[in-house]
């Protein structure tokens, strides 16, 4: 028995140790607010103990690939949607730590976890696709409403000025012909009403 040991110690050493290795990871697992996700991760790992994943365990690829799959299904389960699909560096981090730890005593190495893909399903994704456009469309809505809010302030401030200035009003009915004329490439003339010529004569004055 320990040579059997002591040989397949050495065919690790000689193949495995220091060579880092995939587990290649694909769950359906059931969120806490009860929605069901497909996840795909990989655990990133190394034998840097030959003797103790020999002594210690039968298979040591199979049972890391085995709790790794137990390890996810358990902490996704204690989550959310939003927290998985916001916080997933921070979950595989949580998860490496975990596995590194459970590992140890197999000669394992876990060196890293990631969170390749969460995949919703179709239905749920029309949903967030449903809710994220009628958030955009109220945005909008709101976008235009203050637009038009400040523009009739603004003509409100400028009705104003122009009731408290004749002289101010009528300089805007000179400009607006010119602007007309210039537009059309002519000449127009229109006769100005007796009170705006007084009320020019009177602000000269």
């Amino acid at each position: 028995m320990f040579r059997r040991i002591t040989l397949l110690t050495l065919r690790l050493k000689k193949e495995l140790v220091g060579r880092c290795k995939m587990a290649f990871l694909r769950l359906q697992i059931l969120t806490k607010d009860s929605v069901t996700v497909s996840v795909d991760g990989v655990v990133y790992y190394r034998v840097q103990n030959a003797t103790l994943a020999v002594a210690n365990i039968t298979n040591a690829d199979s049972a890391t690939r085995l709790l790794a799959q137990t390890t996810l299904r358990n902490v996704l389960g204690t989550k959310n949607l939003s927290q998985i699909l916001s916080d997933r560096e921070e979950i595989a981090h949580n998860m490496q730590c975990t596995l590194d730890d459970a590992t140890d005593d197999w000669g394992i190495k876990v060196e890293r976890v990631e969170i390749k893909d969460v995949k919703l399903p179709v239905q749920l994704q029309r949903a967030m696709a449903a809710e994220a456009e009628a958030s955009r469309e109220a945005r909008a809505k709101v976008i235009a409403a203050e637009g038009e809010m400040n523009a009739s302030r603004a003509l409100k401030e400028a009705s104003m000025v122009i009731t408290e200035s004749p002289a101010a009003l009528q300089l805007r009915y000179l400009q607006t012909l010119t602007t007309i004329a210039a537009e059309k490439n002519s000449t127009i003339v229109f006769p100005l009403p007796i009170d705006m010529l007084q009320g020019i004569v009177g602000a000269k004055q």
